[in-house]
């Protein structure tokens, strides 16, 4: 049917310009969410790098604490692992990176023989880790793209509840590291135990800080109380980092799939184009075949009247003087 096809292309056309301004509104909102997401992380940098000072002066200041969060499990039977993805998906490979990365690194520990405790932050991780069955301890949803210290707080207070209580005899942090806007990076992060107080001296004293200061009411119970909020402090700061990560992923992605919505509907314009050439040469050919068949037997009419439609008014006047001498 002529003009079947073109129809269908400039519905085509249509839903894909739809498609195309949503693509491009989600594109301009996380380019605007990814500026503050990195002023956020680049902010709480600093409290995780002074609290990382002041723990490394007090250890290489002679302050020794039999801390829980310290403890080395002689024999390392069961692993906890917190995996940090987002609560929504068009973001490219963002989330479906750090799950497989999770998901290796769970199979690994299991084919050695060892137990695994998952916390999932972020419904798609829990969704996928669920729908396949694993066992998942905790999840937590609904603060992927704005995380506050309070949520931060909590997932650690659950975490070390576990590995204080022997659950589990290490905890590993798996989370998207944001490094630029053009770069981001799946790490795995040992989470617990810290790591003990000899190694924090000697890094200390490789910086020059040889423990010159003095702690009140003294550095053990200063160190005591600090290295619960260093636990804190470094998941809130990867909790910054995949946001912000979150969201130069979506950027990226939403750019691409709005690239690819200005190609198409470039390519579909092309074929309407040619559909619509080609039911108006079907319409001439019909019009000249019905003129033809309206000639009967004269030859001369049937010869003519196809020129004079096709070469232009002043072929149709040559024509039809040729065909009516004065």
């Amino acid at each position: 049917m002529p003009g079947g096809r073109e129809r269908e292309l400039r519905r085509r056309i249509g839903s894909i310009q739809s498609t195309k301004k949503i693509t491009r509104a989600m594109e301009l909102i996380a380019a605007t969410r990814v500026v503050k997401a990195m002023q956020r992380a680049n902010a709480a940098r600093p409290y995780a790098r002074l609290i990382t000072s002041v723990i490394e002066d007090l250890a290489a200041g002679g302050a020794e604490v039999d801390h829980p969060l310290l403890r080395q499990a002689p024999e390392v039977r069961n692993v906890g692992f917190i995996i940090i993805t987002g609560d929504r998906g068009l973001a490219g490979a963002y989330n479906t990176s750090v799950i497989r990365t999770a998901e290796r690194q769970v199979m690994a520990h299991v084919s050695e023989g060892k137990g695994y405790s998952l916390c999932c932050v972020g419904r798609k991780s829990a969704s996928y880790f669920r729908f396949r069955n694993y066992r998942i301890d905790n999840a937590v949803s609904g603060f992927s793209d704005n995380p506050s210290y309070d949520d931060a707080r909590r997932i650690a207070e659950t975490v070390s509840e576990s590995f204080l209580s022997e659950a589990v005899d290490q905890v590993e942090l798996i989370y998207t590291e944001f490094v630029s806007m053009g770069t981001q990076r799946v790490v795995v992060r040992r989470f617990l135990p810290l790591v003990d107080t000899e190694m924090m001296a000697r890094e200390g004293s490789g910086t020059g800080r040889e423990g010159s200061f003095e702690f009140e009411p003294s550095p053990e119970a200063v160190l005591e109380a600090l290295l619960p909020r260093y636990t804190e402090a470094r998941l809130y700061g990867a909790l910054l980092d995949a946001a912000a990560s979150e969201h130069a992923s979506r950027q990226r992605a939403m750019k691409a799939a709005t690239d690819n919505a200005e190609e198409l509907i470039t390519k579909l314009s092309r074929a309407m184009n040619q559909a619509r050439q080609d039911a108006i040469t079907t319409e001439i050919m019909e019009i000249v075949g019905g003129a033809e068949a309206l000639g009967g037997g004269d030859a001369t009419d049937a010869d003519i009247a196809p020129a004079s439609m096709l070469a232009g008014t002043d072929a149709s006047v040559t024509a039809t003087a040729g065909a009516h001498p004065a």
